[in-house]
Parts: structure tokens; sequence; C-alpha cells
């Protein structure tokens, strides 16, 4: 097939439509439950009241804002594809805002800003009687009457087609990083994977080998790297795919798959870390300088040391507990000597190539000798 070809077989999966519409409209509409934001969705509603306040002010002053992308189903229902941080924070400035968050949010109280410091303090409507803190009926219709162009993506398009339109687009204006993408796109196609993938990042051994930072676990890079540990083991890597490629297919199969065991994989990523932990705790993905485990943690020995591990548990169960400590830890101490664990692991070595030599080896570098 060329080139040609693949492009004009590819816009035949995609139906697209648009046309501007108001704000007001837009509530009107997700009043009447035909826009709709999933709920799981809407825990990823994530703008600071700062950052709310800066886009009404943005509506107010008249300056242009991004389109909104929505998903039309068999129904003619929009679910919402892109646009959360803006039209949730329109939803929740007018007191439409649906579901858990609304609640945990509560009314929206904007701040000043440098060309409206009079905005400070207000919402939509008075607080109490004579509070003289609601928006005054002039700035509502405004709001109410600002224009956005909504994309909408058809029903007849190809079933995974808002996923992959969702990982090529921004939220208000503010680039989400591939993980943000990938963490958002598990919520819409699976919540309950999800779900599931957030526990176990939170497992106490998986945090103690990590050694994740605060700063880490608010951005939630431990659900990155539990991701990326189901992914080695259960996805093969195709040599020269773009890492980031990889771990968004990875991420459709694990999450869509019938046949991806939850319950026995949870054992799996439970009895590794347990296993590392009791060996390395906070070690476990740290440079060994010839005296000590120390320094950051490292990517390389995370997909080596932890799919490793998992791909061994049987043979290392088998060993008494202090044996094993001893053995991951002499593993763990070796790869430094390894040539080429050294060679692809280093700083300027690409991802590609680091997991195209590294995850086919991982197994044998941390096996046991049979008992």
């Amino acid at each position: 097939m060329t080139l040609l070809d693949e492009v004009q077989a590819a816009r035949k999966k995609i139906v697209t439509d648009g046309y501007d519409m108001s704000m007001g409209e837009l509530i009107n509409l997700y009043r009447a439950d035909e826009l709709t934001i999933d709920p799981a969705f809407q825990r990823l509603f994530r703008w600071d009241d700062g950052r709310k306040t800066r886009f009404i002010e943005s509506i107010l002053l008249g300056i242009p804002f991004p389109s909104i992308f929505v998903y039309q189903d068999q129904n003619g229902v929009w679910e919402l594809i892109d646009g959360l941080q803006r039209l949730s924070t329109i939803f929740q400035l007018t007191g439409d805002l649906k579901g858990d968050r609304s609640a945990e949010l509560g009314p929206l109280v904007l701040d000043g800003t440098h060309f409206l410091p009079s905005l400070s303090g207000k919402r939509w409507k008075e607080s109490a009687e004579g509070a003289a803190d609601g928006l005054d009926q002039v700035l509502q219709i405004e709001i109410k009457r600002a224009r956005v162009c909504v994309e909408i993506l058809k029903n007849e398009s190809d079933a995974t087609a808002k996923f992959e339109l969702f990982q090529r687009l921004n939220t208000g204006g503010a680039i989400l990083t591939p993980q943000e993408v990938r963490n958002s796109i598990a919520v819409q196609v699976n919540p309950k994977f999800y779900d599931w993938l957030v526990a176990r990042s939170r497992e106490p051994t998986f945090s103690s080998t990590t050694d994740q930072t605060q700063v880490a676990l608010e951005a939630q890079s431990a659900v990155e790297l539990a991701l990326r540990f189901f992914v080695f083991r259960s996805v093969p890597y195709q040599p020269g795919l773009d890492v980031h490629e990889y771990l968004d297919r990875g991420l459709m199969e694990l999450a869509t798959s019938e046949a991806f065991d939850m319950a026995a994989e949870e054992n799996t990523f439970k009895k590794t870390f347990q296993f590392l932990d009791e060996a390395l705790q906070d070690r476990a993905f740290k440079r060994w300088n010839g005296q000590v485990f120390a320094g950051k943690f490292l990517m390389s020995l995370f997909e080596v040391m932890a799919i490793g591990v998992s791909k061994n548990l049987n043979l290392l169960n088998a060993l008494t507990p202090q044996r094993r400590n001893n053995f991951i830890q002499e593993k763990a101490r070796d790869l430094w000597g390894n040539a080429a664990f050294t060679a692809n692991s280093g700083a300027g070595i690409r991802g590609t190539t680091r997991l195209s030599k590294l995850l086919p080896i991982a197994e044998d570098l941390l096996k046991p000798a049979a008992i």
C-alpha cells in the first residue's frame, strides 16, 4: 500500500463535522444530558481557581480560545473528548456541574486579575441577599453568548478514533504530557482498569522501591511506572517503535483485553515489589558505584530489575528469604559489570534502543539457578 493509499484509508475512519455555538447553548445541552462528561473523566479536572479565573477573564475580554471536541454517539448525545478544563469551569461557575466533583469543588469564587481586579470574590449569583458578590446580569449574558467552535467526531468513525484524537489535542492551551494523555485515556477507555492501576501504584512496597517524591506522586508518575511494568510484561516491544507509541498501544491492549487477568497480574506485581523491597528497599533502582547504591531512580534499572524479577517469581520464591535477598542484591551489583546493560543504559541512549536491547535479556539476568 502506498502512502497515498494509507492516507485515504485512514481518512475514511474519521468522520467529522463542526460549527460555532454559544456557551449558553452548551450549558443547556449539558443540563439536558445531551452533552456528557464521563464521571471518571471528571477526576482529571485539575485547574486551580486562578487558572479558572483567567479563563473567565479571557471570555469577558473577548480573547479567543481553542475549540472543544466531542464524540457523537448513536443516540446523538455528545461525549466530551477535549475541553474538560474549559467547560467544567463554566459549569462550575454557573452551578451546573454534575457528579462527585460538583460537591467537592462547591461554587466557583473568582480571583481578581491584572485587567479585572474587581472580579475578586465574584461568583455567578449572590451568596446572600445584599452580598453584592454576584456577577452582573450583563456579564452573565456576555459569558453565555461567548462563541466556541465545537468539532464533532461522528459515530460512523472508527471505534478507536476518539482516543486517537484525544492524544493529538491539548487542553486549554496547555499541552498535556504523554503520561497525562495516557492517564486520561485510561480513565475514558476503562475506568475500572484505571482505578486498579492507581491502586497498584500506591502499593507500599512499590512506593518504597521506586522512592517516589511527593511531587512525583502528585504528578501521578507512579501510575505511569505501574503501567510500564504491565506493558513491558505483557505487550512485546516492536524494535524501532517510538516508546510513547508503544506505551499508548500497550495501554489500549491491556485496558480493552478480556484476556488480561488483573487478579493474577496484581499478585505478580505485589510479589515482585515485595521481593525487591525486602532485598534493596529504596535502593532497588539506583546505581551501584562500587560501594553503595546511590543516586536517582534509573528507568533502565526499573526495566531490567522489575521485569526480570517478575519473570522469575517461581524460582525466587523457592529460595529462603536470606538467599533470595542476597541473590537480588548480587544481581543488582553485577548489572554494572554487564556489557549489554552498561552499553544500553547510559545517558544519551535512546529509549527505543534501550527497550529493544534490555527487555529481552531481563529474565535471564535475574534468573536463579534451578533448585
